[in-house]
């Protein structure tokens, strides 16, 4: 018997070998050589009722019994041919036979995309393809061998995460954004998928090209998918069109480069995840961002805040730009997080540093040590406005050949002031203690990642962490970088992806769309005012005490001559009284003075304390270099030609271009025109040849080497850039050497009114303004 029986197709994907004539990797020839290389192929077979047909087989009829009756099944090549086109409409060709050479036959019962195509190029096929021709009547498998293991992700929406990252070093936790989907219960990241397709799209064309693979079919086969490689093997598809409203919502708000990053992304934009939760709007579930929305709060109070109350301890009142930055030191405390804070020089970073420490003390914060590191020049300074300004502190300095080695010292006191040698020396004893804030003055003093001060400082170990320098990159973005280092680390990631990311890209190529992620990404965590910015804050001339602290060479020829000079005032006190007395001790006060200056003016210093520095010169040029980098025009005053010689030579050796003016000068008109025009923007002018009769407005920095004692001489000398024609408030830096007759002068000077006439005025009666326990004070 005949029976008419519509055949089924049948098709199986497997790896089949590849054919030994098609030459390619993996094998040289159809004699010998390696096993050929298996590729993705398609086997098909036509099946009538139990028998099956290949497509080139020469067979037309099979028969077969249907219980007892023999059957004779006849194949209908119509039918097949039709089913054969539907596959060949998919882009499958049919795969070649062996043959040794010419032009190789093809198998009709085997086909593939291409001789070249990978198992993952089958992913149309299984997901589009397989369920429309099952529908239409093929039975199609698929190899359990078969490399291409499909992963199906759950039912729910996508999730953005905000995965907290402690960072040992800093007790810091930064955010890492993730993009996750549920598969068999487990949360997927998809966003190194993503960010790897990023950065195969041409800069610039990102989500134009995204818009169109989510909109475009591929070729009318069905959507456009990202393919995401799980670490079990398998493929996750996700289609471009699902995806796209997700993208387009993250790259609006941080653009592809920072996409791409990942480091500490999600603290820095902390305000933007409720933005982005409105933005879904529930087709992508916001978690993990409880703390990230507790500094997003944290930034939005800083910005709306009231004041800090000012601390019952602290004495200065606080302008209202210095209020500001308290309330900044506070919002960061609360926070946990490091800044810098990068007012410029004079404006007061001590002052607001003592301020927030204090409120720190009166809430009960400060339950260990804050640790100060500052360049040895200024330690005396932190000293003295401590005392000054917040004497409720308890303040220790370590330093010097007794300091202690177990920092047994350190316990009972609120404050901890070091200098940067000394933090590298003892690098051991303070990385083994906690300190509640570690505060780096002059802080660029840590720029090289490498030196041994910088990776000292990396090792302390604090509730926060702040920097204040005026001058935060010196040479290049790397400067910076180590800053935050030291601040938050983890916050730009390794000195090799910086410079990646954000160095080679802004300093060589003067990229503005790195310079502005870097900007976004560092804004909360820096704050800067010029005094351009806080004029309408300052009055018009702004009165700068800084306390210098000799370097111990320079002490130890200070107290050499001090001992000298007190015996032979006590003498000439005890002898001639103290109004015959007065040459003696305005001589013994002149070379006390040029002590503090500079050993080389002192004519019995020996040559190896003569070479041993200045530690007066040394913050000098401190101060300058700190005024280019602003900007700044600064008349520098002294009383001694001689010390106004030894600057200039530190200038020149500086490569410092300066004016001069001093009582020998001739031609006064020269140097002046060239200052005020700009040319040369530091003038060093002697009290003889300065004090009167210049009018300097283009200076806006005055500095006061050394102290005059008589405060109409020194408003004389401010009184250059003080005045009508200046239309930028003026800032006076006195320079006093601590410990020293200069800091006990000043001192005497605001309790006894009138003491410079008395020692400079010869009309007033010399020294009659004084006493001889005055006199003998000075000399202690």
């Amino acid at each position: 018997l005949r029976r008419a029986i519509e055949p089924t197709p049948v098709a199986r994907l497997s790896m089949a070998p590849r054919p030994r004539w098609s030459f390619g990797a993996g094998h040289r020839s159809y004699y010998g050589g390696p096993e050929p290389k298996k590729v993705p192929a398609l086997s098909l077979s036509f099946d009538y009722h139990g028998v099956r047909f290949a497509p080139n087989e020469a067979r037309r009829s099979a028969q077969r019994f249907d219980g007892e009756t023999l059957f004779d099944v006849v194949r209908k090549p119509s039918a097949e041919m039709k089913r054969l086109g539907e596959i060949a409409a998919l882009g499958f060709e049919p795969m070649p036979t062996d043959f040794g050479y010419g032009r190789a036959p093809t198998r009709a019962d085997a086909f593939w995309l291409s001789d070249e195509a990978e198992p993952s190029d089958y992913v149309d096929f299984i997901l589009d393809h397989k369920p429309a021709l099952e529908e239409s009547g093929w039975i199609i498998d698929i190899d359990a061998g078969f490399p291409l293991a499909m992963a199906r992700p759950d039912e729910g929406p996508f999730t953005l995460s905000f995965d907290a990252a402690p960072n040992e070093s800093s007790g810091i936790d930064w955010f890492d954004l993730a993009l996750g989907v549920v598969v068999d219960g487990e949360r997927i990241d998809l966003l190194p998928a993503i960010t790897g397709l990023l950065k195969a799209l041409p800069d610039g064309a990102e989500l134009e090209m995204l818009r169109d693979l989510a909109e475009d079919e591929d070729e009318g086969d069905g959507p456009r998918r990202l393919l995401v490689h799980l670490e079990d093997g398998r493929i996750l598809p996700l289609p471009f069109a699902r995806i796209l409203p997700i993208l387009e919502a993250l790259l609006a708000i941080w653009g592809p480069d920072e996409l791409m990053e990942g480091a500490g992304l999600g603290a820095t934009e902390a305000g933007i995840v409720s933005e982005l939760s409105d933005r879904f709007a529930g087709s992508v579930d916001v978690i993990g961002a409880s703390k990230l929305m507790r500094f997003a709060e944290e930034l939005r109070a800083w910005c709306d805040r009231t004041p800090t109350p000012a601390p019952k301890a602290f004495s200065a009142q606080l302008r209202p730009y210095q209020q500001t930055g308290l309330d900044w030191l506070q919002m960061l405390a609360r926070t946990g997080f490091g800044g810098v804070l990068a007012d410029d020089m004079g404006l007061g970073k001590t002052v607001q540093v003592l301020a927030h420490l204090c409120v720190e003390k009166e809430s009960g914060r400060l339950d260990a040590p804050a640790l100060v590191v500052a360049p040895t020049s200024v330690l005396g300074n932190w000293r003295a406005e401590a005392t000054r300004f917040a004497s409720d502190l308890n303040t220790h300095i370590h330093r010097g050949p007794n300091r202690s080695d177990d920092g047994a010292p350190f316990d009972a006191c609120d404050l901890v002031i070091t200098s940067y040698p000394l933090l590298a020396k003892d690098a051991a004893l303070f990385a083994n203690r906690t300190f509640s804030l570690a505060i780096l003055d002059e802080a660029q003093m840590i720029r090289n990642p490498q030196a041994a001060m910088t990776r000292a400082a990396y090792a302390l170990k604090a509730r926060q962490r702040l920097a204040l320098s005026g001058t935060p990159v010196e040479n290049h973005l790397g400067d910076m970088w180590s800053l935050m280092r030291f601040l938050n680390p983890g916050l730009l990631g390794d000195a090799k992806s910086f410079r990646q990311r954000y160095r080679t890209p802004v300093e060589k190529h003067d990229d503005a769309g790195a310079r502005g992620r870097l900007s976004r990404r560092l804004k909360p965590f820096l704050l800067r005012r010029t005094k351009a910015e806080v004029a309408r804050d300052l009055p018009a001339r702004t009165e700068i005490r800084e306390t210098v602290t000799l370097s111990a060479a320079q002490r130890t020829l200070y107290e050499a001559t001090r001992l000298a000079m007190q015996k032979k005032v006590r003498e000439a006190l005890s002898v001639k009284g103290l109004g015959k007395s007065s040459i003696i001790v305005l001589d013994a006060l002149l070379k006390l003075r040029q002590a503090c200056c500079d050993p080389r003016l002192v004519k019995t210093a020996s040559e190896k304390t003569r070479a041993g520095g200045s530690a007066k010169l040394d913050r000098l040029m401190e101060l300058v270099d700190a005024l280019k980098e602003e900007g700044r025009s600064a008349l520098i005053f002294s009383q001694f030609t001689s010390m106004l010689t030894l600057i200039g030579e530190a200038l020149a050796t500086a490569g410092r271009d300066y004016a001069w003016l001093t009582g020998d000068t001739r031609d006064r008109a020269t140097p002046v025109a060239e200052f005020q025009a700009g040319e040369k923007n530091l003038f060093l002018i002697s009290l003889k040849a300065g004090g009167v009769g210049l009018n300097l407005t283009r200076a806006d920095t005055v500095i006061l080497y050394d102290p005059w004692w008589n405060p109409a001489v020194e408003a004389q000398a401010a009184g250059r850039a003080h005045r009508i024609g200046q239309l930028n408030p003026v800032f006076v830096h006195r320079l006093i050497a601590e410990d020293t007759i200069e800091e006990k002068m000043l001192d005497l000077q605001a309790r006894k009114k009138g003491l410079a006439d008395a020692l400079f005025d010869g009309e007033s009666g010399g020294l009659a303004s004084l006493t001889q326990d005055d006199v003998r004070a000075l000399f202690e």
